[in-house]
């Protein structure tokens, strides 16, 4: 859309977010590590079709060589003149600006990281107004992610019906994986959506440690979704639908596996650990649940509570889950009900094994 024929004349910005922050989650610094100069097409390309003529990159502070790399593609396609004035001679300018934050995974959500770009601390905005009708600096913003970002100059090249052609109806196109935990070969790869989770895992990254049998379950989409459990893993589809027919997620398909020697519980009390640090304190049921959920895992892994307390623990984590501003209360109490869905004979056996004093003395931290 030209400048002139916007109603109110205010500037369009696009954002993109490189501020990869979930644990698991290894995709979006590849690109911009290995192949920056796609990223920097398609942030073109979204520009000139949302009417943008600037567009922001918010990378991860840590990530110092994808910065690097991201920002030294960004000055190479600024000297052949693909991007900034008269970019690829179209007539249209677009600017790219790299900009670093600070490590923050809150600032992995859209509105604070529009917050943080704009120079303020990184705090989620209410919503409405959303980004797209006010965002960067009270004005149109689109924010999207590396991976989306990234794959639109394929999609334009090979047509939409090519990349809707992978997987099945509503879950079509590529998603990249990232595989890790006890696996033989950690990896990123990219697949067709809707592929088996036992295809994925033993054709891209060499089965599990210890073969199949030794699984004991699978976080599908990233630390915030909740876990699966083996039985499950054996013929679920690594789709949304799929995913949601059992109460968990594709997230950022960053996918997980967990064998036999893993504790579960203290697995996931390490994950409450990590939200309850992360979270910006904004939200009162996020600021105190969190903290709360995490002190009671910490006893469910020692084994040093009641079995009424899991119920209790569940009942909180519902009271938490849909009442913050942002997602991140909701992805921090998902790994607990995950848990307590799958592996509540395991709790309920060590707080058993607690009263007969034969469970772990101490948590780790």
């Amino acid at each position: 859309m030209p400048p002139e024929e916007r109603r109110d004349g205010r500037p369009h910005y696009l954002v993109v977010n490189a501020d990869e922050s979930e644990p698991g989650t290894c995709k979006d610094r590849e690109i911009m590590r290995y192949d920056p100069h796609v990223l920097v097409e398609g942030c073109l390309i979204a520009g000139f079709a949302m009417g943008a003529n600037a567009a922001y990159i918010y990378v991860r502070g840590e990530f110092y060589a994808e910065a690097s790399h991201m920002q030294q593609a960004i000055d190479e396609a600024y000297e052949a003149g693909l991007i900034g004035p008269n970019a690829c001679r179209s007539g249209w300018d677009m600017d790219v600006y790299l900009h670093r934050g600070a490590g923050a995974y809150i600032c992995g959500e859209e509105t604070a990281l529009l917050e943080s770009l704009e120079g303020k601390k990184g705090q989620p905005r209410l919503k409405p107004p959303f980004p797209a009708a006010c965002g960067l600096y009270g004005c149109p913003t689109t924010v999207n992610n590396v991976e989306t970002i990234a794959v639109t100059p394929t999609i334009l090249r090979r047509g939409s019906s090519w990349f809707a052609g992978f997987g099945r109806e509503n879950n079509t196109g590529t998603k990249i994986f990232s595989i890790s935990g006890h696996v033989n070969n950690p990896c990123n790869v990219e697949e067709e959506m809707s592929i088996p989770l036992k295809e994925l895992i033993e054709k891209h990254a060499g089965g599990v440690r210890g073969g199949w049998d030794n699984l004991q379950a699978v976080i599908p989409g990233g630390s915030s979704t909740p876990c699966l459990s083996k039985s499950i893993c054996d013929n679920i589809l690594m789709d949304f639908d799929s995913l949601r027919d059992h109460s968990t997620g594709l997230g950022t398909a960053a996918v997980i596996v967990i064998d036999k020697s893993a504790d579960m519980i203290e697995a996931i009390a390490r994950l409450s650990h990590f939200y309850r640090h992360e979270s910006c304190g904004q939200c009162t049921p996020c600021r105190e649940g969190m903290g709360w959920v995490y002190r009671v895992m910490k006893r469910l892994v020692t084994g040093d509570a009641e079995i009424e307390e899991i119920d209790m623990l569940w009942e909180v984590t519902k009271q938490i889950e849909g009442h913050t501003i942002c997602a991140l209360a909701d992805g921090g109490v998902w790994p607990v009900q995950g848990l307590i869905r799958h592996f509540r004979p395991e709790i309920e056996e060590r707080i058993l094994q607690r009263k007969k004093g034969s469970a772990p003395s101490q948590a780790a931290e």
